[in-house]
């Protein structure tokens, strides 16, 4: 799997982590592009010498004929990654404790509301468990497996709307938009 990936900055000091770039090999892998166009990942499709080049179908799929310069491919990249921080909103919050992302929502109860909201206004960066806890139970600190207990189930909420919490060992958790695990050895 190749991917290549950045964070811009949006405004302020807040930033919005890119879904990576994902390459594929045309026409040999053409069967990827369907569950990659489904999920609105990024993608460059690196052309075979002697093939016709598809017409992109959104403006998150580019291509360029291999072999390409360093350069050009680099800038078709970086082309991409700003489409694709263009085109993905940050998540919201609203005062009924409804998640929204793109066009899903999800509702929230009030312990997964407090968690959330912490990780939606660090979208993109690591947030301690303390800060976690503090915001999910403001009148007392769970136990460790009770936070655990609910990122768990945070986890599985915020996925039908294509969001993702990951754990950064030893520091925190991070709210980021769900990435596709393509294998393009195949």
């Amino acid at each position: 799997m190749v991917h290549v990936g950045v964070t811009i900055p949006k405004s302020g000091r807040r930033t919005v982590p890119v879904m990576a770039v994902v390459l594929v090999r045309w026409p040999e892998q053409a069967e990827r592009l369907g569950p990659l166009r489904q999920a609105l990942t990024p993608r460059l499709l690196l052309v075979a010498p002697d093939v016709l080049a598809p017409a992109p179908v959104d403006p998150l799929e580019d291509w360029v004929r291999l072999p390409a310069a360093d350069g050009d491919v680099r800038a078709r990249l970086a082309t991409l990654e700003a489409r694709a921080a263009a085109a993905s909103p940050l998540p919201t919050i609203d005062d009924d404790g409804i998640l929204r992302f793109r066009d899903g929502w999800v509702p929230l109860s009030p312990v997964e509301r407090g968690l959330a909201q912490a990780l939606v206004e660090r979208y993109g960066a690591v947030v301690g468990r303390e800060v976690l806890s503090r915001r999910a139970w403001p009148c007392g600190a769970p136990t460790r497996n009770a936070l655990d207990v609910h990122i768990l189930r945070l986890r599985r909420r915020i996925a039908t709307v294509g969001l993702e919490v990951r754990t950064v060992r030893s520091r925190g958790y991070l709210l980021q938009v769900a990435t596709v695990a393509v294998d393009l050895a195949r």
